[in-house]
């Protein structure tokens, strides 16, 4: 079982370690798409919330405080999800289609982070992790 959830929490941060690489490596554009979303001090907000993505991501594949990982990766979700895909303001129906997907997804994603955060911090056991929980909810 032990590797069985290795392998999830591996499959799990593939993405959030790829897009925080983005948000590194191609700033300028991502703060640029931000700021045509409204988004206030986007360079700021790329480079935070690209930092948070790494941070959640690398303590959730680790193990390493895993719970908190997960949390973090909640906490950049949610406010990522309706910032930038705001699906009901689109007047165009593929730039509707297209950010109804990124919603769903990313809220999506934020259930599944949480759930990870309550299996983290709920299990005794997690094995193959660098540390146990911050967290203990029972």
């Amino acid at each position: 079982m032990d590797v069985v959830v290795l392998i999830g929490r591996v499959l799990f941060v593939v993405l959030f370690l790829s897009s925080a690489l983005g948000h590194f490596t191609q700033t300028d554009a991502m703060a640029g798409y931000a700021q045509s979303r409204g988004v206030p001090n986007p360079r700021a907000g790329v480079l935070a919330s690209g930092s948070l993505m790494a941070l959640g991501a690398l303590s959730v594949l680790l193990g390493v405080w895993a719970d908190l990982g997960a949390l973090l990766l909640v906490i950049v979700l949610l406010p990522t999800t309706f910032l930038m895909h705001r699906f009901w303001s689109e007047t165009d129906p593929q730039a509707k289609q297209g950010e109804m997907i990124h919603f769903n997804k990313d809220l999506a994603l934020a259930g599944a982070s949480l759930m990870l955060f309550a299996f983290f911090a709920h299990v005794d056991e997690l094995g193959l992790t660098i540390t146990g929980p911050l967290f203990h909810l029972r």
